[in-house]
């Protein structure tokens, strides 16, 4: 949609510009207040400001500007005679196009100074045009090779136009400055910085950055700008469709195109699973300029034949690491199949693994990519301190509460668990004494919109979330990020704690790790030592055994106590929720039997010096040896031994057990693994 006019719709001169190159007037479109450029020797008009060293161009095409502008592509990046469409891309059809036009470059903008900006599209409203000639090195006042480097921003491919360090560089139309002026940004972030005037000229892009590092506005603000090219109608379909992995990430997305949109008139609608079908598509009806999509719920809706994309000229992969890694790939390419080989795309990604590669080369066409930091490696954000605490399962709970009192009221807090069952037993624990929430898969939409809500208010301080929520979730001021139970990788890791200190904040990870997380040590040492974090020796230890340390042999008969839950790990063996130090089953190679701690007995009570274990005696007849009289042998040997047998045949027979048993389990939590479950068409933890 346009914006609403300011004076008559027909184009009128602006202001007169002594540093245009002669004979280039400017011109304003009264119906968008957009800035054009026009060469009345030639009849050429561009969005790029021309540059002194351009030579004139020829027309494509006897043009009149009586009624209105027709608005050439400039020719960065590609030739204006060879039949490009409007986004100026090739003409020659298919999902691959010739590398030549796309990379090659105009004299004009191969000699791009640090003086000009022919990259940025610039606007007037209201008769006054932003600034013409801006400094790239405004901002900060660096150059923008300095600002590169300070920034750890280095980029691949042909003719990179340098970053914009302040928002005037960029030419954005003042509606939508003011939007980011009132949003209280002060200057782009380096992701946004670079990738803004390469999107601008109409490029594919690959973006790799850590979380929290801007991108939502790196590919929004230019896909306002597409729009307006564009002048699409809505209710024939979109025009930019964003593709993002969780129902968070989505409206969290939403959220953002209708706050900076909404000056400019641009709909958007959002589509997600977990919610009713029925007034997703009523939006869809009403038209949108912007879609943004979960793959599984586009999917169906484009099976259901309610909605086009054959109008999508500017398509966004957000997260696509994360959308492999919940495989939604298939998903992902039904999609695009659906879309206009003559597109724009940009893909943004945390991490750069083969897997990510590859779909960027089948989908995007001679991309520029983007780097903020070392891809190579797994970066966390060094404005998050980061303390790593091996413990064993039963201290857990304690050490939490600890945490929790120590830090500021109303501090709002992420702790992070690997199952739903916990993710819910520690919300509830915690609510009375400190105020929390749970949110993970199973939620229904409106739950888990009313959970986000009161935690960004602050009402509700801490939310308990599975792995759901550890990538996409975009509330501000987080103080604190608790790793209750380790994640199934450093990489997720990295995405947990990077829910704090972001957009230039700072922020503590407190991360509780167990011997059964030892196979992750050397990674996490990397990680710890990339920004700068303290290593536990534990940890190195850890990684210079290859394995477990054994750490809890200490509690090798089962670690029982308040907090209950596993043993050692090569103990196979359970506590109760009222079992002391010995409360847990354990086998005793030298009498050839397990036996409950340091009672003779198979009673879930307190040990003998933790109190009497009479009341748990009625407790524990699931545990009885009446349970495996099957299991028994009908031949000889001693008792202990066959109960030794029946209880190992038990165990080939069980799936194995998580990492770690929830706080005040028993068998069956303890048994609920992390299996992959569908949602939204692709796969993820069962527990997120």
């Amino acid at each position: 949609m346009a914006a609403t006019a300011t004076a008559s719709s027909g184009p009128r001169y602006a202001p007169e510009d002594p540093t245009l190159p002669k004979p280039w007037r400017g011109l304003v479109d009264g119906k968008t207040g957009y800035l054009y450029f026009w060469n009345p020797e030639t009849n050429v008009t561009q969005y790029d400001r021309p540059a002194g060293s351009a030579p004139p161009l020829k027309p494509s095409s006897a043009q009149s500007i009586s009624s209105s502008v027709h608005v050439q592509q400039s020719s960065q990046g590609r030739r204006p005679d060879e039949g490009d469409d409007r986004y100026g891309r090739g003409s020659n059809g298919g999902s691959k196009f010739d590398a030549g036009p796309r990379n090659q470059q105009s004299a004009r903008s191969a000699t791009v100074s640090s003086h000009n900006t022919t990259n940025g599209t610039l606007s007037a409203l209201g008769g006054s045009s932003l600034r013409g000639n801006v400094s790239s090195d405004t901002g900060i006042g660096l150059s923008a090779e300095a600002y590169s480097r300070r920034h750890e921003i280095s980029v691949i491919g042909d003719n990179v136009p340098p970053p914009f360090t302040s928002f005037e560089a960029t030419g954005f139309p003042s509606e939508i400055l003011r939007e980011v002026q009132n949003a209280g940004f002060s200057s782009p972030t380096p992701i946004q910085a670079q990738s803004w005037p390469v999107a601008l000229q109409s490029r594919d892009i690959v973006a790799i950055a850590k979380t929290g590092s801007g991108k939502t506005l790196g590919y929004l603000l230019p896909g306002f700008i597409h729009l307006k090219r564009s002048r699409n109608d809505p209710q024939m379909g979109p025009t930019v469709l964003v593709l993002s992995p969780t129902r968070e990430l989505a409206t969290q997305i939403q959220d953002e195109a209708v706050k900076f949109g909404k000056s400019s008139r641009i709909s958007c609608v959002c589509l997600y699973g977990g919610a009713p079908k029925g007034p997703q598509l009523r939006d869809i009806d009403r038209g949108a300029d912007v879609v943004v999509a979960t793959p599984g719920r586009l999917n169906d809706i484009l099976e259901m034949k309610r909605i086009s994309l054959h109008q999508v000229s500017y398509l966004v992969l957000d997260e696509a690491d994360r959308m492999l890694d919940m495989g939604f790939e298939p998903q992902i390419r039904k999609i695009v199949n659906e879309v206009p080989a003559r597109r724009q795309t940009l893909m943004y990604t945390a991490t750069w693994p083969k897997e990510v590669r590859k779909i960027a080369a089948d989908l995007l066409v001679n991309p520029v990519q983007v780097n903020i930091g070392n891809v190579d490696e797994l970066v966390a954000n060094k404005s998050i301190t980061q303390y790593i605490e091996v413990l064993a399962p039963m201290e857990k709970h304690r050490r939490l509460e600890q945490i929790l009192r120590s830090q500021e009221p109303g501090s709002k807090i992420i702790i992070f668990c690997s199952t739903k069952k916990m993710c819910d037993q520690l919300s509830r624990n915690l609510t009375r004494q400190f105020g929390a929430a749970a949110i993970h898969g199973d939620k229904s939409q409106s739950e888990r919109d009313y959970v986000l809500n009161q935690f960004r208010s602050g009402r509700t301080p801490i939310l308990v979330a599975t792995d759901v929520a550890a990538r996409g979730l975009d509330i501000k001021d987080i103080r604190v990020v608790i790793n209750y139970d380790f994640p199934t990788g450093v990489e997720d890791y990295v995405h947990r704690i990077g829910r704090t200190g972001r957009a230039g904040a700072t922020g503590l990870a407190y991360t509780f790790f167990g011997d059964q997380d030892s196979k992750y040590a050397s990674d996490l040492i990397k990680v710890l030592e990339g920004a700068n974090q303290r290593v536990p020796p534990e940890i190195r230890e850890m990684a210079t055994r290859g394995g477990g340390m054994n750490r809890f042999r200490r509690w090798g008969s089962g670690s029982g106590g308040r907090d209950g839950g596993r043993g050692g790990r090569n103990d196979s063996s359970y506590g109760g929720r009222d079992g002391g130090r010995g409360g847990g089953w354990g086998f005793t190679p030298s009498s050839g039997r397990y036996d409950r701690g340091h009672n003779n007995g198979y009673d879930r009570g307190r040990s003998p010096d933790k109190g009497s274990g009479h009341r748990g005696s009625n407790r524990s007849r699931s545990r009885s040896l009446e349970r495996f009289d099957k299991a028994l042998p009908t031949g000889g040997g001693s008792a202990g031994w066959s109960f030794h047998k029946a209880m190992m045949e038990r165990e080939r027979s069980s799936p194995p057990p998580p990492r770690s048993l929830p706080y005040g389990g028993g068998v069956d939590e303890a048994e609920e693994g992390m299996i992959p479950q569908e949602e939204e068409g692709g796969y993820h933890i069962a527990n997120a």
